[in-house]
């Protein structure tokens, strides 16, 4: 990721939260933390598509 999104991204947390530095942080964790729950329920998703034979393509190339 390129420094200056992320201290862009960070910057917007911080003035969302009033210029609340802790707030900001646990903020952006919390944020995180519900993006990688979907993530991992979108790859678990995926699994069972290919659990189920909806896959094609031989797994190994």
């Amino acid at each position: 990721m390129d420094i200056r999104l992320a201290e862009a991204i960070a910057l917007h947390y911080y003035q969302a939260a009033q210029r609340d530095g802790w707030t900001a942080l646990v903020q952006a964790v919390a944020d995180a933390l519900v993006d990688l729950d979907a993530a991992e329920r979108h790859a678990a998703a995926q699994g069972r598509l290919v659990s189920h034979g909806y896959a094609r393509a031989p797994l190994n190339g």
